[in-house]
């Protein structure tokens, strides 16, 4: 139990990763130059929170040509517990 507390407290311990998975979300899928353009976060800070989300298994990434695409891993039960928390908390807005 306090290994995935301690993942959740990950995820949602910066402001900017919120922002990041939030978009992501919202979206279903997309590249960094959109990511930064709607987060207004800069590149490094983007790809730092891209990279964790990657490592914990949040997101996956697939290459196009030479762009980097990012969407939900929808096969990670824990992802569809994500989406509806972030939803359910953009509703008390």
């Amino acid at each position: 139990m306090s290994s995935h507390s301690s993942c959740l407290e990950d995820i949602f311990s910066s402001r900017g990763r919120v922002k990041v998975l939030k978009t992501i979300i919202e979206l279903e899928e997309v590249n960094i130059s959109r990511l930064i353009k709607l987060t207004r976060l800069n590149y490094r800070t983007v790809v730092k929170h891209l990279e964790y989300l990657k490592k914990v298994g949040i997101v996956d990434e697939i290459v196009v040509s030479r762009t980097r695409i990012f969407r939900l891993n929808l096969l990670n039960p824990k992802v569809r517990l994500l989406i509806d928390l972030v939803e359910q908390l953009s509703d008390l807005r």
